[in-house]
């Protein structure tokens, strides 16, 4: 991709180069939400990719973003809820619950996709060790909660965006509450689950997937 990824231009990029401006940034985090949802609602098998973060974001021409890197990437039988590998990911974006049990499902997308928002709002890793020369939280999530509690928007948005919408951006962090959130998502799925048992022909769980993955040409929305 001609404008390589969401991290470079967010991080690495070079002195003149164009960085994100915050329109640029909330049509980054709808494209990256729409490429989810092809993944899981449209595709059979469903696809779960694994490793959503800024470096995988890619930029086309327009500064477009497509959903890279799907070397993590597993194929779901749309009937089951879930798949149990070998944990993969990049630390920092891994859903607590997929840390702990080896499951990962469209939800532990959802949660790296919430850590990837945070990395658009402040342009930092989502793990940096160089943060514990003056706290403790090397998690951007923990970083940002504390911010948050102390009410220090300012020291949340990435200096380097000159200008944007405190009210948009005060929306996007609410993704602070994602761990929150998990053991929510953890109780509704356990109340599916039971009542799922009781029908005729209750599904089984799904394990390692066994189909071959192949390349798929994705369609607009990506």
């Amino acid at each position: 991709m001609k404008n390589l990824s969401v991290a470079y231009r967010l991080r690495d990029r070079k002195p003149g180069e164009k960085g994100l401006d915050w329109p640029t940034r909330k049509r980054i985090a709808f494209g990256a939400a729409h490429g989810l949802e092809y993944l899981h609602e449209y595709c059979n098998p469903k696809i779960i990719h694994r490793d959503l973060k800024a470096a995988n974001i890619l930029l086309d021409d327009d500064f477009e973003p497509v959903l890279g890197d799907f070397g993590l990437a597993k194929l779901v039988d749309t009937k089951a809820t879930h798949v149990t590998t070998q944990v993969r990911g990049t630390m920092g974006h891994i859903a607590p619950e997929y840390l702990s049990t080896g499951k990962s499902s469209e939800k532990t997308d959802v949660f790296g996709y919430g850590i990837t928002l945070l990395e658009l709002v402040t342009g930092q890793r989502a793990i940096d060790l160089a943060r514990l020369e003056e706290e403790e939280d090397v998690l951007l999530l923990d970083h940002i909660k504390k911010l948050q509690r102390e009410n220090r928007l300012d020291d949340i948005v990435d200096g380097n965006m000159k200008t944007y919408d405190e009210k948009e951006v005060g929306t996007v962090i609410q993704g602070v509450d994602l761990a929150e959130r998990w053991a929510e998502w953890e109780q509704l799925e356990d109340l599916r689950s039971r009542e799922f048992s009781l029908l005729p022909h209750p599904f089984a769980w799904a394990e390692e997937s066994t189909h071959d993955q192949v390349a798929i040409q994705l369609s607009k929305a990506r």
